[in-house]
């Protein structure tokens, strides 16, 4: 069926009281951006519902699009005809048809913004009730939880018909919760931190550490892909690649095998809270998982938090690792993530890195290396780039990426 209009419902953002007005402008926004791809669209987002009129878009791709959006608890594709009894009708039937499977109930619900019109919400209930069961062979009446509910709108433009609900993605409009810093691996877990830091409304700049030569272009490609594939709930994300190679190179050098994780992570985060003070930003997240790998004891947690005092966010903190994969497959990163293309976390790994270090000894070889002079450079070599949903990244290596996957 070629649909007109998409009514978007809110979700949590509906109970919200004074600042209603605000979540959903915001939402309005990141619609807007979402689908900036699509001639025509126009989006009006109104105090109890959003409107999406498609002006001959493709409604499948648009409705693709709008389930990663955050902010929306449901919508339904419309149909809009002329304020025609015969016409409305016809539309009604075609529309239930389309779904109907023998068994199936339905309810009529309508909803008459023109007072103008010939019938009340009773009468059209009643007509648009009887002319389903009159045209569709088997379907009954359920008014307690349907498996159709035929929505009829009378507007002053026109009746907007609609049959079916698509979920959506639930939480907060992506801008709404602040703003913050996400620390992008490339892994599994930091993807799926991002979509849980996404949901409750923050807005993200994703922080990436590269390191060549030891980490290629094709891993700096892995963590473009992923973040365009997260920019889908938020219509476009910030992607800063800190250079990382001369800062390893030297704790290798001068820090104890056993410390030499635990340093790295300290300079890591100290470069985060950099990025994020230029940025505006108002905390640090992170993929952390409690003790997943060394580095995520407790004992790590505070000797690697020993550098600032800025807020750790950790969306994964209680989650194990079948928990994580399975959110990341829902959101469809896995696949990207498990490419064999190591990033700076796993290069110059010691055996045996320390799962609880001592923090005084940890300040003391952290002073063996030039911390400003290091961090100086970094953040003069940074590269800030827009990824936006449907970019892609992995082109120049479509076939050593097929045989990967």
């Amino acid at each position: 069926m070629e649909y007109s209009e998409i009514m978007v419902r809110y979700g949590e953002l509906s109970t919200k009281g004074k600042n209603k007005k605000d979540f959903i402008k915001q939402l309005g926004q990141n619609v807007r951006k979402a689908l900036s791809e699509f001639d025509g669209i126009e989006v009006r987002a109104q105090h109890d519902r959003l409107h999406v009129t498609l002006n001959g878009a493709d409604s499948s791709a648009v409705m693709d699009r709008l389930k990663g959006v955050f902010g929306i608890e449901n919508f339904s594709p419309s149909v809009k005809v002329d304020k025609d009894l015969d016409t409305i009708k016809e539309a009604a039937v075609a529309m239930v048809k389309e779904v109907f499977e023998p068994g199936m109930t339905f309810k009529i619900n309508t909803r008459r913004q023109d007072k103008e019109f010939k019938y009340d919400t009773y009468q059209m209930n009643n007509i648009m009730g009887d002319t389903i069961l009159d045209n569709v062979p088997g379907i009954t009446v359920q008014m307690k939880h349907p498996d159709i509910e035929l929505r009829v709108e009378i507007r002053m433009n026109g009746v907007y018909l609609s049959g079916k609900t698509i979920q959506g993605a639930g939480g907060l409009p992506v801008g709404t919760g602040g703003k913050a810093v996400m620390m992008l691996s490339g892994g599994i877990d930091s993807p799926v931190a991002s979509y849980y830091a996404m949901r409750r409304g923050v807005k993200i700049d994703m922080v990436h550490f590269f390191s060549p030569p030891y980490t290629s272009e094709q891993a700096l490609a892995k963590a473009k892909e992923l973040t365009a594939k997260l920019a889908g709930y938020s219509g476009g994300i910030q992607f800063i690649q800190v250079p990382f190679t001369k800062i390893q190179e030297t704790i290798k050098e001068k820090v104890p095998e056993g410390y030499l994780m635990t340093v790295q992570r300290r300079l890591m985060l100290r470069l985060t809270v950099a990025v994020a003070e230029m940025r505006h930003a108002k905390g640090i997240f992170n993929g952390e998982s409690l003790g997943q790998v060394a580095s995520q004891t407790l004992d790590s947690m505070q000797a690697i938090n020993d550098v600032t005092t800025m807020p750790i966010l950790r969306p994964l903190l209680s989650l194990d690792k079948t928990e994580i994969i399975k959110v990341a497959e829902d959101i469809d990163t896995y696949d990207l993530s498990i490419l064999p293309y190591e990033d700076c976390c796993t290069i110059f790994t010691p055996p045996s890195p320390k799962t609880r270090p001592d923090l005084e000894k940890t300040r003391k070889y952290e002073g063996y290396i030039d911390v400003e002079g290091l961090m100086k450079e970094a953040l003069d070599g940074i590269v800030i780039s827009e990824i936006r949903p449907g970019d892609n990244y992995l082109n120049q290596n479509e076939d050593v990426f097929a045989e990967l996957l």
